[in-house]
């Protein structure tokens, strides 16, 4: 069982888990039928995803030291304040399913590849350190795999908004990958074993 130590010291790598909260936040409001029809799928799985990672940061702000607290509402505030932002105004100022899906849909391209990226923001540390002890492995091998799969979805037929933002994903999972097999054995073994229990806890 995880104790209130073991989860503050991975909170630094709460950045992938916001970024996809809000990349999610994105592709439901894109998959809306007055944004871009028929995309049911769409609106399902990141639906489902946006509960997910409500969930973790739920658990994050129970045991998050009162600064990490704040900043964890703080940036949600923000994605909140920006998503009503966006929202109004594709509905004001665009009033075609084509250029609601144009705008919308560039943004989940943005987002959706800032999610992907999101983990190397402790790549620097990993090569500092040469540990791999704080990179969420679980996540970017499951963001690895997310990414193949949606780009082969993207495929069929080919869908610009869903393929371009997720094969640029894809090659950054594999780029994470590659770090963390580099840097992997260089790490100490104990480092590298609690790594793992604590990323397991937190992905």
């Amino acid at each position: 069982m995880a104790n209130t130590e073991t989860i503050r010291t991975v909170v630094g790598i709460i950045d992938p888990y916001l970024a996809t909260l809000l990349n999610c936040m994105m592709w439901v409001l894109f998959g809306l039928p007055f944004v871009h029809p028929n995309s049911m799928l769409v609106i399902t799985i990141n639906g489902t995803g946006l509960v997910i990672e409500a969930a973790y940061l739920i658990i994050f702000f129970t045991y998050a030291p009162s600064k990490k607290r704040k900043n964890l509402i703080l940036v949600l505030l923000i994605e909140l304040i920006f998503m009503a932002i966006v929202a109004f105004i594709t509905l004001k100022f665009f009033h075609t399913h084509e250029s609601r899906s144009m705008i919308v849909g560039i943004l989940c391209c943005i987002f959706n590849v800032i999610m992907y990226a999101s983990p190397l923001t402790v790549m620097s540390q990993v090569i500092r350190t040469r540990s791999v002890k704080y990179m969420p492995f679980l996540l970017t091998l499951a963001n690895f795999a997310n990414a193949l799969v949606w780009s082969i979805y993207a495929l069929l037929p080919v869908d610009p908004y869903i393929l371009f933002p997720n094969g640029s994903g894809f090659l950054l999972a594999v780029a994470q990958l590659i770090l963390y097999a580099t840097y992997y054995k260089s790490t100490p073994k104990e480092d590298g074993n609690k790594g793992e229990v604590e990323l397991s806890q937190t992905a």
